[in-house]
Formats: structure tokens, C-alpha cells, sequence
């Protein structure tokens, strides 16, 4: 063990100063244990569909799965292909698409401008809170017969439909956003004279977005879950229309198809809000970056 040597000041104090060595001979005094996830590993959320397709594959190529229950991934990607030859998937996904866009759309809007009602004005969370949280509670999809009656069996209920699913997650972690935003940085505001559009522009809307971002994720999602449901009703075309008719038929393969797509457009949406997040974000630090 290295001996600590003492210096004397020139007030003629005492210091004890602990030489180099003895700091080398003990490096894990200095040590600090890694407790983050790491570092991002680039395309690491496909690994997981990857890993699936994998395992589908092979238990088909060793005869674990009926063919008739489950196709093989190839069975299913040839038929994708034939359908796309002959014009039927383009045309039932350019429908869902629009179906999904539109009924996004509206619910977004209407998300985001009920939660800053809500959440900038104690007027209107008293008019607004307490209906929405009602709305919650009601299945989304129980409200199908109601809205055919009210607005017919065509595309306008639909649509209606997908924009409850969507706004309902984006009012609730938006307005939670709202709600905690800490209280001194409102304080502050006031302090600094701030006018409400500043206060709104420089506090409010940078503590809304993360909770913003968790509705969107999940709206996003809401709007392919409720087109599954929603094509098989009086539809003419779209995936689901497509989905409902191979059932009728015994057709296997094409319900796959349509479910491969439907995972295909949630993962590519949801992965497209997650990289806006990230940049929108960028000034947080936060362990997922």
C-alpha cells in the first residue's frame, strides 16, 4: 500500500495528499456501473416480425401447420402477388387507405382541440372532460348501430367511427400532458409578463407533445383496428370487404394476406409517428434516445 504524504501550507497546517499510485491501484473506486439500455440498435423493431416470419416458415416447412388452417409464407406471398396482378389488392388498399385517412384526420383535429380546451380552461374541462370520459366508457364499436341509423349504412359512418377510435387516446394523454405540466413554469410565466399565445407557445405546447405523441401512436393504431370491423359492414371493397369475402369462400390464404398487410401499414405508421417524435423531440433526454 502507497504512504500518504503531508505538505505543510504556510499557515503551518497539515494536508493529507493521497499520491497517483494509490488511486491507480484501486481503479474501480472510480468505476460507475452502466445502468442505461445501451446504445440504439438500428432496425431493431423489425427484428421481432422477422424472428415470427422465421418460425412461421420453418414449422410449415417441417408439416407443423396445416396448410389448410395456416398456408405456408410462401403459399400466402403467392397469393399477395396474384391478387396484385390481377388489380384486386391495389384497389381495396387505396380504399382502406382513404378510409383510415379521412377518419384519422378528423379524429386528430378533434383530439387535439378538445384537449386544449379541456386543459387551458377550467370551463372547459367542465363541459368537456366528463363527456369524454363517458365516451370512453362506451365501446367504440357498440356505437356501429346507432351511427347506421343516424347517418346510414355508407362510407359517412365509417369514417365516423374511425374518429371516435382516433381521438379518444389523443384527448386523454394529450389533456393528462396538459394537467402535468408543472406549476412553477406557469408561475414563471407569469413572472416574466409572458402574453397567453407565448405562454402557450413556450410552455404549454413543449410539456404537451410527449404525452401528444403516446395518443397519436395509439390513434394511429385505433384507425386500422376499427377499418378491420368496419369493411365487413355493407363494403364493396377494402382489405376488410376482401378478409370477409375469403371467409365466406374458405380462402385462407387471403385472410393472411390482408392480415399481413394491415400489420405491414400499422408497423410503417407507427414506426413514421415514433421517427417525428424523435425528431420533434430531440431536445429531451430520455433513455430510449
Amino acid at each position: 500500500m502507497s504512504a500518504v504524504t503531508t505538505t505543510t501550507t504556510a499557515a503551518g497546517a497539515t494536508t493529507a495528499v493521497t499520491p497517483l499510485a494509490a488511486t491507480v491501484e484501486n481503479p474501480q473506486v472510480h468505476r460507475r456501473r452502466r445502468l442505461s439500455p445501451g446504445k440504439r440498435l438500428p432496425a431493431t423493431r423489425f427484428l421481432g416480425p422477422a424472428l415470427l416470419l422465421a418460425l412461421w416458415a420453418a414449422a410449415s416447412a417441417a408439416g407443423q401447420l396445416d396448410p389448410g388452417a395456416i398456408p405456408a409464407p410462401w403459399t400466402v406471398l403467392e397469393t399477395g402477388v396474384h391478387l396484385w396482378t390481377d388489380g384486386t389488392l391495389p384497389t381495396d388498399i387505396l380504399t382502406s387507405l382513404q378510409r383510415a385517412g379521412s377518419g384519422f384526420a378528423i379524429g386528430l383535429a378533434a383530439g387535439i382541440a378538445l384537449a386544449l380546451a379541456s386543459g387551458l380552461s377550467r370551463t372547459g374541462e367542465a363541459l368537456i372532460d366528463g363527456s369524454v370520459q363517458l365516451n370512453r366508457a362506451i365501446p367504440t364499436l357498440g356505437l356501429i348501430p346507432l351511427f347506421i341509423l343516424w347517418l346510414g349504412i355508407g362510407e359517412t359512418f365509417k369514417i365516423a367511427i374511425i374518429a371516435i377510435v382516433v381521438y379518444i387516446p389523443i384527448y386523454l394523454n394529450t389533456h393528462a400532458a396538459l394537467s402535468g405540466i408543472d406549476s412553477r413554469f406557469v408561475e414563471l410565466a407569469e413572472v416574466q409578463g409572458l402574453s397567453r399565445y407565448a405562454f402557450i407557445r413556450r410552455i404549454v405546447i413543449p410539456g404537451a407533445l410527449p404525452g401528444f405523441f403516446v395518443g397519436l401512436r395509439l390513434g394511429v393504431t385505433g384507425s386500422w383496428l376499427g377499418l378491420v370491423v368496419l369493411e365487413q359492414i355493407n363494403a364493396t371493397s377494402g382489405l376488410g370487404y376482401m378478409m370477409f369475402q375469403a371467409q365466406n369462400y374458405g380462402q385462407t390464404d387471403v385472410i393472411l394476406v390482408g392480415l399481413v398487410v394491415y400489420g405491414i401499414f400499422g408497423l410503417i405508421s407507427d414506426s413514421a409517428v415514433r421517427l417525428i417524435e424523435r425528431r420533434v423531440l430531440s431536445w429531451r433526454r430520455t433513455l430510449s434516445s
